[in-house]
């Protein structure tokens, strides 16, 4: 799937008023606030107030017929002046369509106020559809009034802009000059819609849990520490929404969601945010292959609905094709074990935990002296099977230690019944298998924090004390899967306001 920018009509578009290119922005900024001088002294409100549309202009091009007449409200994104008539863009994130004005076709009063207007300005207008001999749909205008005068120019109609992170730092400017990602952003509202209709389809209801927690649970995860004055306390942002999950489970509900907020305080990557959207789900009286196939069809459901078919490309900022993601059902499962044998060796689980650091080294997978064996294991399958496994595998029957709230395997008590799927060499979700005994829960949470009592969740304990029934749980990082279905190359381009550093200066 590829965002693609729609080339300009009725031939190349130039500011309405060109400046010097020399001239710099402050001398750009002083012409238009005489326009915005010369707007009020012809009795015009250039921050206009209420408009009444009756279309927008995405509506209008979709749904688009010749003789119609039409009132609706856009940003100017480009303007051609040919003298007497002028042909402009007007649009807003969801979509834009051409309009033509012309001298001897609006009042004079229309016209002089059209004059005062420039690439960026809010405006209302109505009038008449026709088609243009090139064959573009185009609103012919009758009446004009400016809703907004944008006293600071748009970027640069070509490159939009071109500064990586200035595109991050002012999303504003990015989303007014790049369909592309605009587009992007407006894709990802629907799907985040659609995701939820399809789970409430299902019988789901969508809940929302505490973001400021006493205990930070449900991941392991550094978190973001604060305080509450009134209660003198300290309290932690969320970094998983699961164990009050769990508790609603426990009070009765059996088919629950969340779409929710996550915050860790850790790195920063092109995978990594620290403020993230995540999709928790719960199932009573399932287990983690019946989340598995909810959430296989799930996102099988979105790339057909959105991409157009179940093949997304990924390409590199030049535009070359990297690689074609494939989720043709039934996607690939595969045990933990078979998976790390495949990459380090079969010999790797007869080894000694010596044996496998030595192994490490002639695999080329870096290990720190103070991991755990079980640590060691999880690098190289981070390193040598998630990050080269790019169509979809369920990764099944994982180690216990890595996973504190899924069930024990019975037939193997060393790995748990979950999975993790992963696609384009991350992971998109995690599914259990949940644990519901609580005084296993009690032993798994004492064995996590090293034997410090006063980390365990002995609420959440007691809360599974008055029964749980049995559930399959899944979580979707939200941000990953548009990145998978979009393209994007890096978080920051599916998340509209990234976390950067502060800028100096």
């Amino acid at each position: 799937m590829r965002y693609s920018r729609r080339p300009m009509s009725e031939s190349n578009p130039t500011p309405a008023h060109p400046s010097n290119p020399s001239s710099g922005e402050s001398e750009l900024i002083a012409v238009r606030r005489e326009k915005l001088a010369r707007l009020r002294v012809l009795g015009h409100d250039p921050f206009g107030a209420r408009f009444d549309t009756d279309t927008t202009p995405a509506a209008l091009r979709e749904e688009f017929a010749d003789g119609r007449q039409v009132k609706f409200a856009g940003r100017v994104l480009a303007i051609r002046d040919m003298g007497k008539s002028n042909f402009f863009v007007l649009g807003d994130v969801q979509g834009r369509i051409q309009g033509y004005i012309g001298r001897n076709d609006v009042d004079p009063g229309v016209w002089e106020v059209w004059k005062l207007v420039d690439r960026g300005d809010w405006i209302g207008l109505s009038g008449e559809t026709f088609t243009t001999r090139k064959g573009e749909p185009t609103v012919k205008v009758t009446t004009l009034t400016v809703l907004s005068k944008a006293l600071r120019p748009m970027p640069d109609k070509w490159h939009g802009v071109a500064d990586r992170e200035l595109k991050y730092r002012k999303r504003h400017l990015d989303l007014m000059s790049n369909e592309e990602s605009a587009a992007l952003f407006v894709t990802r509202s629907r799907m985040l819609s659609e995701i939820r209709r399809w789970f409430e389809a299902r019988g789901f209801l969508e809940v929302e849990t505490p973001m400021l927690q006493d205990v930070a649970g449900g991941a392991a995860a550094r978190p973001f520490e604060t305080y509450h004055n009134a209660l003198g306390m300290p309290l932690t942002l969320r970094i998983a929404p699961e164990l009050y999950l769990k508790r609603l489970l426990v009070g009765g509900f059996t088919r629950i969601f969340e779409l929710n907020r996550n915050f860790r305080n850790e790195g920063i990557s092109r995978r990594h945010n620290p403020e993230f959207t995540m999709l928790e789900a719960y199932q009573a009286f399932g287990d983690f292959e019946t989340m598995a196939e909810l959430v296989e069809e799930m996102i099988c459901h979105l790339a057909e609905t959105f991409c157009g078919g179940l093949k997304i490309e990924h390409r590199d900022a030049d535009g070359e094709l990297l690689r074609v993601i494939d989720l043709s059902r039934p996607w690939r499962r595969a045990s933990y074990r078979d998976l790390v044998a495949e990459a380090a060796g079969g010999d790797w689980f007869d080894l000694t935990p010596d044996q496998r650091r030595a192994r490490c080294g002639d695999l080329g997978v870096e290990i720190s002296p103070d991991m755990e064996d079980y640590e060691v294991t999880q690098q190289v399958f981070e390193k040598l099977v998630e990050e080269k496994t790019f169509n979809p595998c369920f990764v099944t029957h994982v180690a216990s230690e890595l996973i504190p709230l899924a069930k024990q395997n019975p037939q193997d008590p060393s790995v748990i019944d979950v999975y993790e799927l992963i696609i384009n060499g991350q992971e998109i979700s995690p599914g259990y298998s949940e644990l519901n005994d609580p005084d296993a829960q009690r032993r798994r949470f004492e064995e996590q924090s090293g034997g410090e009592t006063q980390k365990v969740d002995t609420d959440f304990v007691e809360t599974l004390e008055y029964g749980m029934p049995p559930a399959g749980g899944i979580g979707v990082g939200i941000d990953r899967l548009i990145m998978l279905l979009t393209g994007a190359p890096t978080i920051r381009d599916v998340v509209l306001f990234p976390q950067l550093k502060r800028k100096e200066g």
